[in-house]
């Protein structure tokens, strides 16, 4: 870092005055070294942007911080201000002045070049030169330009957006035309002090963590258990056994949860079979099914996600080094010794980042408990049920309860606990710190 700054003194120092006319307007050192047409397409961009900022840009950026000064009134015929579309407008505002400071950079680097070619007594490349090498040596740059843009626009814009609704008391009666405000960390300290909330937070928080640990882990070891039975030399048909768990797997999600909820639901085949027994129907998904329910849960999960860790553990079953399992055997290792010290180490360094993908994936899981227990509300929890999960919660919060700030806070919660703790295993495991042991 020191030595980046002394060098950008060294190059403030040195620079030519053809330099900082650039820093002032951007494209005018071009334009004094002969380069027309890029210290001409420089000059209309920083024009185009000024011209942004003078008629609407800077307005925007004054609505970012004050949310609308003017309440709307129907009566009065008052239009009032839109705080989510003058936030939105303003962070629009922002992204633009970063794209800004960006072109204005290089605008500066592409000048210094030029003083150093001049320097050197070389001819300043021709700007034909140059779109030349946007379809050659820098045609990355051609084809990452408009995708960079999109993204800028269609996910930095509504994810930077999200989270600063977390920061607001938008949501409830506050919704324009009421004025929206910023309130700080005020929805955070909600979720965890506020009687209304922080029972069920803490609630679901624990049960979320307990889902997540535990569904990946079963999913994980029954798929990995699958391929290693499959792949015994004893088991006869194997492409037929195999066909069965890819089946439920091309089946889509939802089809299967609503065929779970109805066979344990109360009319439900399984219902059936017990009363025609002679016993009472049980209520495996109903209000006070709760431990019932989370079984269910983790069982259908499993039903779904097995498959797919079958596939991908029968892929790097195959290149195991067979040579170590002799060996192990001549040595006397049981069998399960051999899954132990072998091929558990060597599935946990290959699929560790699909293991953290699946953790994430569990974790913000909102479809199993949808669709078994959608809309049950159960005492001791504020708009939400025993089996929900904090994706859930949010989905109840925010869409049918319009209380959006609590829900920004709950994914921004979601975002921090799941990288957090992904980042904290990843780097802590084998596959990042020898990636390579089985090379």
């Amino acid at each position: 870092m020191k030595e980046k700054g002394k060098r950008f003194a060294d190059c403030v120092r040195r620079s030519s005055w053809k330099v900082r006319l650039s820093a002032v307007v951007m494209g005018g050192g071009q334009f004094l070294y002969g380069r027309y047409f890029k210290g001409l397409l420089y000059f209309l961009t920083e024009i185009m942007i000024l011209t942004y900022f003078i008629l609407r840009g800077g307005a925007d950026i004054a609505g970012f911080f004050t949310l609308g000064t003017v309440k709307g009134d129907a009566w009065l015929g008052t239009k009032g201000d839109n705080s989510v579309i003058m936030m939105l407008m303003g962070i629009f505002a922002w992204i633009v002045i970063g794209v800004w400071i960006i072109l204005y950079i290089a605008n500066l680097k592409d000048v210094w070049r030029s003083q150093r070619l001049e320097e050197a007594g070389r001819p300043q490349p021709k700007f034909r030169e140059e779109l030349s090498q946007l379809l050659d040596r820098k045609f990355y740059v051609t084809v990452l330009a408009l995708p960079v843009i999109g993204v800028c626009v269609f996910n930095i814009l509504p994810i930077v957006f999200m989270i600063l609704i977390a920061f607001t008391n938008y949501g409830g009666t506050v919704v324009p035309p009421e004025l929206v405000d910023w309130v700080g960390f005020s929805n955070f300290s909600k979720l965890v002090t506020l009687s209304q909330f922080a029972p069920t937070f803490f609630r679901i928080l624990g049960w979320n963590l307990l889902w997540a640990a535990a569904s990946t882990a079963l999913n994980y070891f029954a798929g990995l258990g699958l391929a290693l039975l499959l792949n015994k030399d004893c088991v006869k048909g194997k492409a037929f056994w195999r066909a069965f768990p890819i089946l439920a797997y091309a089946i889509p999600g939802f089809i299967t949860l609503v065929a779970f909820k109805f066979m344990f639901s109360y009319g439900g085949p399984i219902n059936q079979i017990i009363t025609s027994s002679g016993g009472t129907a049980i209520g495996f998904l109903g209000l006070d099914a709760k431990w019932t329910a989370r079984l269910i849960g983790l069982l259908v999960n499993c039903w779904i996600s097995v498959p797919s860790i079958m596939l991908l553990a029968t892929g790097y079953l195959s290149n195991r080094d067979m040579s170590l399992y002799e060996a192990a055997r001549i040595d006397g290792a049981s069998p399960f010794q051999q899954f132990r010290k072998l091929t558990l180490p060597f599935m946990l360094f290959s699929t560790m980042p699909v293991l953290l993908g699946q953790f994430i994936g569990n974790f913000n899981n909102f479809g199993i408990f949808y669709f078994l227990r959608g809309g049950l509300y159960v005492d001791g929890y504020f708009l939400a049920s025993d089996t929900d999960l904090l994706i859930n919660w949010l989905y109840n919060l925010s869409i049918d309860n319009n209380y959006y700030c609590i829900g920004a806070a709950i994914s921004l919660v979601i975002f921090l606990i799941t990288s957090v703790l992904s980042l904290s295993v990843y780097v802590k495991s084998p596959s990042y710190r020898e990636e390579d042991t089985y090379q």
